[in-house]
């Protein structure tokens, strides 16, 4: 399955965004192990969440209580909530099964003053 990512934009340090994720072919049906990446300009791409179909999550130390990956199981979309940005949150935003080597085209995002 496919998906794609939404709701990039530019954003002055400490604003919100919410990106989602929804599946391109397939609706995203909340039973799959889900991931967030990010690829920062000029640096690898790295993992940033992962939600299970229970609602458990996990983040990376650098985003911990300023990030919050959700489901709308109505919607058929995943969000990641992003709160109190950094410069250092700025990059390409991807969402894809965990697992997966499918990747999306990404949200751009991009935190400055």
């Amino acid at each position: 399955v496919q998906f794609v990512e939404s709701g990039g934009g530019l954003v002055q340090p400490g604003g919100s965004l919410r990106l989602s994720c929804t599946g391109t072919k397939v609706p995203y049906n909340g039973e799959d192990i889900m991931t967030w990446h990010r690829q920062a300009p000029g640096e690898a791409r790295e993992w940033v969440a992962t939600l299970w179909p229970g609602g458990g999550t996990l983040y990376i130390p650098a985003v911990q209580g300023r990030f919050t990956v959700s489901r709308d199981e109505a919607k058929n979309i995943m969000y990641l909530q992003m709160n109190n940005l950094k410069p250092e949150d700025t990059g390409v935003y991807y969402c894809l099964e965990a697992g997966s080597t499918t990747w999306g085209q990404g949200t751009p995002v991009t935190v400055a003053s």
